[in-house]
C-alpha cells in the first residue's frame, strides 16, 4: 500500500483544533477515563474495553487492528487478563501464527456488569436533560460520530493489481450483481494495467486497515479520463466517503492532464446518479456503448479546479 494521498481541502484552525482538545478533556474527565477504576471496577478504562472488544472471540492480530494498539501493549494486557482468570488464549490448529482469545465464565459477568454500570453512568448524565434536549444531544453524537468516522479513513493510491484492489472489485461486482436485474459479468471490470501508473489511478479507502471503499481511472482517450467502479462497503455508507473518492480521482485526472473525466451508471443506482449531479456533472449522450449503462456524465476539470 502506497502512503495515503488525501490532504485537507484547506488548513485547519487553531480553533477547530482547540474546540476539539476541549471536548476530548471533558468528556473523558466526565465519564471516568481517568480513573484506574473505570465504573468503579478494578481496572482501568484500556483493560475493561478489551474485554468489551473481545465479544465472542477474536484473533489478537484482529483486536490490534480495530483499536490500533501496538502489539507489545496489547499483549501485555492479554496475559494480565488472563492471569486475572478473565480470558482464554489459545493457537488454533488451522494457523499457529494466530493467537485467539477469549471471555472466561468470570470474564462474562465482569463484562456483563461492565455493562449496567455503564448504561447507568449514560442515564445519570441523560436524566437532568428535556426530552428534547435529549433527542438534540443524540442527533449530534451520531453527526460527532459520522464525521469523526470519515476523518479516521484514509485514501491510498495503490496498483490496480494489488490484493486490496482486486478485493474491492470482487465485492464491488457481488454488490451489483445483486442489485442489477440483469446481474454482472466480472469480465466487466477494469484491468489492472488500465488503472495503473500513466494509464490510470486506482484508490483504495482504509478504515483501521480495513478496505472499505474503492474508485479507479483509467484513459478514454487524450485528454478524457473515465472514472469506473466508485464503491464503498455497506457498513461504510452514508459517511460522505463516496465523494471522498470522487474528489481524489479528479485530482488524479488533474495530475494526468486530462481536461475532462466521464462515466457511465446503471439505472438502478440512483442514489449514485444524484451524487453526480450534486457534485457538477451534467449529463450528456452516450459516449461509449456500454451493457449496464442507462446514464452518461461529463465534467470538465478546467472549470472545477
Amino acid at each position: 500500500m502506497e502512503p495515503a494521498t488525501d490532504t485537507p481541502a484547506e488548513p485547519v484552525s487553531p480553533e477547530d483544533i482547540e474546540a476539539l482538545r476541549r471536548f476530548n478533556r471533558y468528556f473523558t474527565r466526565r465519564i471516568g477515563a481517568l480513573d484506574d477504576h473505570y465504573l468503579g471496577q478494578d481496572r482501568p478504562l484500556g483493560e475493561a474495553r478489551l474485554l468489551f472488544e473481545i465479544g465472542d472471540g477474536v484473533s489478537l492480530r484482529a483486536l490490534r487492528g480495530r483499536l490500533a494498539l501496538d502489539a507489545g501493549y496489547l499483549s501485555r494486557m492479554a496475559k494480565s487478563l488472563e492471569a486475572q482468570g478473565l480470558v482464554r488464549l489459545t493457537v488454533p490448529p488451522h494457523d499457529t501464527r494466530l493467537r485467539l482469545i477469549e471471555l472466561t465464565r468470570a470474564g462474562r459477568v465482569e463484562v456483563e456488569e461492565q455493562h449496567r454500570r455503564a448504561d447507568a453512568l449514560a442515564a445519570g448524565l441523560l436524566t437532568t436533560l428535556t426530552a428534547p434536549q435529549r433527542t438534540e444531544l443524540t442527533d449530534a453524537l451520531a453527526t460527532t460520530r459520522r464525521l469523526l468516522r470519515l476523518a479516521g479513513i484514509t485514501v491510498a493510491l495503490v496498483d490496480g493489481a494489488t490484493e486490496d484492489a482486486r478485493a474491492c472489485l470482487d465485492a464491488y461486482a457481488a454488490d451489483i450483481d445483486a442489485r442489477f436485474p440483469e446481474g454482472f459479468d466480472k469480465t466487466d471490470l477494469v484491468r489492472p494495467k488500465e488503472v495503473t501508473g500513466d494509464a490510470g489511478a486506482f484508490f483504495v479507502a482504509y478504515e483501521e486497515g480495513r478496505p472499505v471503499a474503492c474508485g479507479a481511472l483509467r484513459t478514454l482517450e487524450p485528454g478524457v479520463g473515465e472514472i469506473r467502479h466508485v464503491w464503498v462497503h455497506p457498513d461504510a455508507r452514508r459517511l460522505g466517503l463516496a465523494r471522498r473518492i470522487l474528489t481524489e480521482l479528479e485530482q488524479a485526472a488533474v495530475a494526468h492532464h486530462f481536461t475532462v473525466v466521464r462515466l457511465d451508471t446503471h439505472a438502478t443506482l440512483t442514489e449514485a446518479q444524484a451524487m453526480y449531479r450534486a457534485c457538477g456533472y451534467a449529463e450528456i449522450p452516450s459516449y461509449v456503448d456500454h451493457v449496464y449503462a442507462s446514464h452518461w456524465f461529463e465534467k470538465r476539470l478546467t472549470d472545477a479546479h
